[in-house]
């Protein structure tokens, strides 16, 4: 009879504590595919969310690395589960391009208030250079002349990042062809020829978005400062808000999503409720940026920062993952 009760009981407070675990661990024996970009400067925010996941019980799988447009295509046939990196506006077109509302989802915002635009060094701007097209003059456009061509050389956007299709579409928009060269290539390479010319006193004009580490470097008001485009103009057409602080900037004032699939979230509730609560301040990721360009740049750095700003953030890490069990119950 004793033996008998004890088993019993023994068999009942297995069953409490695997229902427990179940609770606080809803992603217990699923695996999650994540794919990333190419740039090092978005690990950090990425690794935030893989290591919710894992808290909430989930393996993360190594992530596949690939160019942004093909990590829309990865999500959008099936062949990786998520890409937290999703900016709403600037990769509309892969989106579209990946299967759009049909099979994907946009859940978030994850970082809201992110920049894009062209600036141009201090001293251009207090001489009154605050219009890229004021880079239609030949004589204002031979003042960033880099290579002796005569034209001024833009340090741009990578291709394949999006960013490009929008740069080249408003220098035809803008008659801007034959004054200005859109410098294409390793975006930090180009970006540390961009400083030292700076750095010598030469002027500059370039490409850059926020969150980043180069708003760290040359911050906007102090080095450099936005320039206003003569109107908004984006490809196919595109009508979104361009305007920040009273300038129209040519891009749109965006927003980053975990991009992943109905079919994903219906299956895990859990990870659903994760990625729609979790929440990053932009000036945060900008911050750990210019960590990584001051020589903090390895694996290991950038997880130690993802625990550091945990930590540091440890009360609202918590309501995402109690928010997430929630849901799965």
């Amino acid at each position: 009879m004793f033996r008998s009760t004890l088993t019993a009981a023994l068999a009942a407070s297995t069953v409490l504590a695997n229902a427990a675990l179940a609770q606080d661990m809803p992603g217990e024996g699923t695996t999650v595919r994540p794919v990333v970009g190419l740039i090092a400067e978005e690990y950090f925010q990425s690794r935030i969310l893989f290591q919710a996941l894992e808290d909430l019980g989930y393996e993360v799988a190594e992530p596949l690395e690939t160019e942004i447009q093909t990590a829309h295509l990865a999500v959008g046939t099936g062949d990786a589960d998520f890409y937290p990196i999703h900016w709403g506006t600037l990769h509309t077109a892969f989106f579209e391009e990946s299967g759009g509302e049909a099979v994907l989802e946009k859940v978030g915002p994850f970082v809201e208030g992110m920049l894009q635009g062209y600036l141009v060094d201090k001293a251009s701007y207090d001489a009154g250079i605050t219009n890229l097209g004021d880079l239609k003059d030949p004589k204002i456009a031979a003042k960033f002349d880099a290579d002796g061509d005569g034209k001024a050389d833009l340090a741009g956007c990578v291709p394949g990042w999006g960013c490009e299709r929008i740069i080249e579409h408003q220098l035809t928009e803008f008659d801007l062809r034959d004054t200005v060269n859109h410098n294409q290539g390793a975006y930090n390479a180009i970006m540390a020829d961009t400083m030292a010319r700076l750095q010598t006193g030469n002027p500059v004009v370039y490409f850059t978005w926020t969150p980043y580490w180069v708003s760290g470097a040359l911050v906007p008001g102090q080095d450099v400062e936005w320039l206003d485009v003569p109107y908004t103009s984006l490809p196919d057409g595109v009508k979104v808000e361009t305007t920040f602080n009273g300038k129209i900037l040519g891009f749109a004032v965006d927003s980053m999503y975990v991009l992943t699939t109905d079919a994903f979230l219906a299956e895990n509730p859990a990870a659903a409720k994760l990625f729609e609560v979790a929440r990053l301040d932009v000036n945060d990721i900008s911050a750990q940026n210019k960590l990584m360009a001051d020589g903090e740049d390895s694996s290991d750095d950038i997880d130690r920062h993802v625990g550091a700003w945990i930590a540091a953030h440890q009360a609202e890490y918590d309501s995402w993952l109690d928010a997430a069990r929630a849901a799965a119950q």
